[in-house]
């Protein structure tokens, strides 16, 4: 992954490192010898011009190199042979030499700068040491002419600088513009995942917000629709209880003696199978707001659990258990026995007396699947697709029940990640399985 922290932090530090480079390169380059013998326009060439003009010329020309360039640039230059002697009467005041070393003890600034260089004749080997001594004035006003091309340098590096320093702004601000109006439209209810798939595409910090962002958005909208599609199921199906609650009520007001007796028992159903009816639905509510930490799951100690459960209440009932021993995964506890618990319920509905009902659990790579089966009539292929939907009953069945249980167990298997996969059995029945991850993803 790229990381947008050492994106940033390079091109800071390479701005940082370009300017202060440049700028000690620039206070190096303008007080050092070599810069201004090799730049100042009448010293560069002055070696080689000299030594040309005193071989090929004799004396009086090189001495008059020397003249012309006293008179134009103040410079006053000496040249010494290997002996240390004077090549040419050069231009050095007389009491040059005495005034430099009376300065020099007194540690006062000398009036110019003294400069040295030397060069070989390529043509007799003679090696010259030239001495040059330039005035002050004439050397500052050398430096500011001389400053453009540096200022013009540092003026490339501000400029690209400045690029490196947009490109690295817009990659952090466009981002966030994108970020920012998925949030409002998530505010408004109009979030679309594929708004961000771009930036999802991104391989650094970003990338990985967009996508955790686009699972957050997914989660929040599944949330949203399927608490609009809660309230209008309950609303639809406490109607009829609530219907019959009254019809059973006016009907109490208005007997007398013994035949409002016979209308109690009559209302006490009613009550319990509104009570019945809110405690799933409350049930189903949890699921999507359980918020605890993930847990280890002994898969066996819920399945034990559970077969305990359903003998109690339909000891007539047996369940075949067939899972192998140390089978856990991590998730929410609650949940799945939940899960398995209303699986195995709407078994027992359905379910023959004589067969069992086929409980099994078995490790497949990095899963778990969890099956129940029954012997009963199945369903049809056609409503297959819509079972596990709040509310929903496959037509023909008589057995009691609100169509919450297998809604309960699949909104609890999605939680951890899985799927909850129903289907008819070959040989005959109904069964469901639990597909589920060892270790959960509870954006799923």
């Amino acid at each position: 992954m790229r990381s947008l922290f050492w994106r940033i932090l390079a091109s800071f530090w390479l701005a940082i490192a370009l300017v202060a480079g440049l700028s000690i390169l620039l206070g190096h380059m303008l007080n050092q010898d070599a810069w201004i013998l090799s730049r100042h326009p009448g010293l560069k060439d002055l070696a080689q011009n000299w030594t040309q003009s005193f071989e090929k010329d004799g004396q009086d020309s090189a001495q008059e190199l020397l003249e012309q360039l006293k008179r134009r640039y103040h410079i006053d230059v000496q040249v010494l042979n290997e002996s240390g002697e004077a090549v040419v009467p050069g231009t050095f005041p007389r009491r040059a030499a005495a005034f430099e070393a009376r300065q020099n003890n007194d540690d006062r600034q000398l009036p110019w700068r003294r400069l040295t260089t030397e060069y070989s004749s390529p043509t007799t080997g003679d090696t010259y040491l030239f001495i040059y001594r330039v005035p002050h004035p004439e050397l500052d006003a050398w430096h500011r002419e001389s400053l453009l091309w540096p200022l013009s340098a540092l003026g490339i590096a501000l400029v690209v600088l400045t690029l490196f320093s947009l490109l690295v702004t817009l990659s952090i601000t466009r981002p966030l513009s994108r970020l920012r109006g998925a949030v409002h439209d998530l505010g408004q209810t109009t979030y679309q995942q594929n708004s961000l798939a771009k930036l999802a595409g991104r391989r650094d910090e970003f990338g990985v917000l967009a996508n955790d962002f686009n699972r957050m958005g997914a989660r929040l909208q599944s949330l949203i629709g399927s608490q609009r599609q809660l309230l209008r199921d309950v609303s639809h199906e406490l109607r009829s209880p609530l219907a019959r609650l009254r019809i059973a009520l006016a009907l109490a007001e208005r007997a007398e003696g013994e035949q409002r007796e016979r209308l109690w028992p009559r209302l006490t159903r009613e009550c319990d199978r509104l009570e019945a009816l809110i405690s799933e639905i409350l049930a189903l509510a949890r699921v999507d707001a359980e918020h605890a930490t993930a847990e280890t799951v002994d898969i066996n100690l819920i399945l034990r659990s559970v077969r305990k459960d359903a003998h109690m209440s339909a000891p007539e009932q047996l369940i075949a258990l067939d899972a192998p021993a140390g089978l856990t995964l991590h998730g929410w506890p609650s949940m799945i026995e939940r899960a398995v618990d209303n699986l195995v319920r709407n078994a027992v509905r359905f379910n023959p007396q004589g067969q069992p009902i086929e409980v099994n659990a078995k490790p497949v790579g990095d899963r778990i699947e969890l099956s129940v089966r029954d012997h009963g009539p199945g369903v049809g292929e056609e409503h297959l697709a819509q079972l596990g939907e709040p509310f929903y009953r496959a037509p023909g069945q008589t057995s009691p029940g609100h169509g919450l249980g297998l809604a309960i167990a699949r909104r609890a298997v999605e939680r951890h990640g899985g799927t909850l996969n129903l289907a008819n059995h070959p040989q005959g029945g109904f069964v469901a399985t639990l597909d589920l991850p060892l270790v959960p993803n509870a954006s799923a």
